[in-house]
């Protein structure tokens, strides 16, 4: 398996619960929940970092 596999889906994951807390708490999907923005945060944070770990294998 490539190294930054695991961070990827880790982080889409993560990146989705995140989303899913907006819509879920605001039907309109407004901006003001920062949890959800800060998780949302970390998984893309993970996605990124996966992906540089991936490419320079």
């Amino acid at each position: 398996m490539r190294k930054g596999i695991v961070p990827i889906v880790l982080g889409t994951a993560v990146t989705a619960a995140g989303v899913s807390m907006l819509r879920s708490k605001h039907n309109n999907f407004r901006a003001d929940n920062p949890y959800a923005w800060g998780v949302a945060g970390f998984g893309l944070a993970h996605v990124v970092l996966g992906a540089i770990d991936a490419v320079r294998d």
